[in-house]
Formats: structure tokens, sequence, C-alpha cells
């Protein structure tokens, strides 16, 4: 599925659609999602976007440096991770993120490339991109999660 994104705002928007159903589908296993695109093209505006769906209203911050930048909401626990500075997929071991992967949780990991075999599959990826004076967001499912989200969200987007 392909999606057309005017602006910055348009790409909150898309998470904002996406982010109760991505909540809704982690209540029953973790859902990791793979956020994929070159350098400003929308990854972590999408992040604030799910992020603001799901009333948090805080800053939202890229995790560059940390790898990882936690959030513990009411419908469910999002982390957040940037793999754009991993030297090597092994640094994912000491995240501990394994023991993080819960019913309840939803993974947002930018530059998931790096990550290689340390991470786990996606539910659903997202690849963004500039388009003309836009972006575009290209939505692969590649789980029944991943499915269920992508219909609910489009229902709701419309």
């Amino acid at each position: 599925m392909r999606i057309r994104l005017a602006d910055p705002a348009a790409t909150e928007a898309l998470g904002r659609a996406l982010a109760m159903p991505m909540a809704e589908a982690s209540s029953r296993a973790p859902l990791v999602v793979h956020l994929a695109g070159p350098l400003g093209a929308g990854k972590t505006t999408l992040v604030r976007g799910l992020l603001r769906g799901l009333a948090y209203e805080g800053r939202v911050r890229s995790p560059t440096f940390t790898l990882l930048e936690p959030y513990e909401l009411p419908p469910c626990d999002v982390l957040h991770l940037d793999l754009y500075r991993l030297a090597d997929p092994g640094e994912l071991d000491y995240l501990g993120l394994v023991d993080m992967l819960a019913p309840g949780t939803l993974v947002l990991v930018e530059w998931a490339e790096r990550g290689g075999t340390r991470l786990p599959d996606a539910d659903l990826r997202i690849a963004l991109d500039y388009a003309g004076t836009g972006r575009a967001a290209d939505c692969e499912p590649v789980s029944p999660a991943g499915e269920a989200v992508l219909v609910a969200g489009s229902r709701l987007g419309q």
C-alpha cells in the first residue's frame, strides 16, 4: 500500500491513524514495525504521530545516540529504536531487547537493516521516501497482525 504524504503533518497523521490499531495488535503479542528510508524522510515524524495517537504529549526524540527510547503508555509500552549509529548488530544484545518483548509491547525500529538477525522479525514494514515535494510511505504487512493494522488504519484514515 503506497500512501502519499504532502508534508510532515500528513506523516504525523498517518502515525496517528495507525496508533490504536498497532496498540490493539500488540495486546496479543509484541508488534514489531521496521521503518526504512533515507535521512530526513520522516521516520521519527511518523513515530511522533504514533505516540501522539496514543495520547503521549511529551517530547519525542530520535534515539540516535541512545539506540532505545522507551515509552510506558496506558494502551501499550512503546520501544523506539534508532539503529543508524549501530556499529555491529551484536550491540543489540546489551539492550536486553529480547527480555522486553511481551504482549502489550509495540516495537518501532528505524534503520532495522542494521540490526541483522538480532532483531525480531517485522510484522509491518513502512518505507518512507521523498516523492516530489512531499513524501510517500510504502506499507507492507509481513504477518497477519501487520495486515490487521493496515486494514484498521485505512478505515480510520478515511
